[in-house]
């Protein structure tokens, strides 16, 4: 299975210049833990919940910070025609739950996420992913930063 059969469309963006306090209203209309961030078309960083908390909040920035400062700048993404099977490994390697979703000019055109997988067929390569991720550590780690 290709991942762009089961991923996610029509993703929100956010830009790095928008506060944390407009981003976090987005995601909890969203319901969402995770918003990629766009500049100009392109795809520039991932924000998440847990980054608006620890590298935000936790560091005493307030609702007022921008989104650029507590981004993760080092987007990992995979590709709409991927084979599902390689992108849930890559997950588990990388150690995230969700990844952006890039067509072959470099467009963003979805998100997959281990949730997207597990009800589209792909539960146990979702659980083997879910057990690397699940490893203290990580980029959104509390004491990697």
């Amino acid at each position: 299975m290709k991942v762009g059969n089961c991923m996610t469309r029509n993703v929100q963006i956010a830009n790095p210049e928008q506060s944390l306090g407009e981003v976090a209203k987005m995601m909890g209309k969203l319901d969402a833990g995770v918003m990629p961030v766009g500049d100009n078309d392109r795809l520039v960083g991932m924000i998440t919940d847990r980054d608006i908390a620890i590298r935000g909040v936790a560091s005493g920035k307030g609702p007022d910070a921008k989104v650029r400062d507590v981004m993760s700048r080092e987007v990992k993404y995979c590709f709409e025609d991927e084979d599902v099977e390689q992108v849930l490994e890559n997950m588990g390697d990388l150690r995230v739950r969700r990844l952006p979703v890039l067509n072959r000019d470099k467009r963003l055109v979805g998100i997959i996420s281990l949730g997207d997988l597990a009800t589209n067929g792909e539960a146990a390569e979702a659980g083997e992913a879910l057990s690397g991720i699940s490893k203290p550590g990580g980029e959104h780690s509390q004491t990697a930063h």
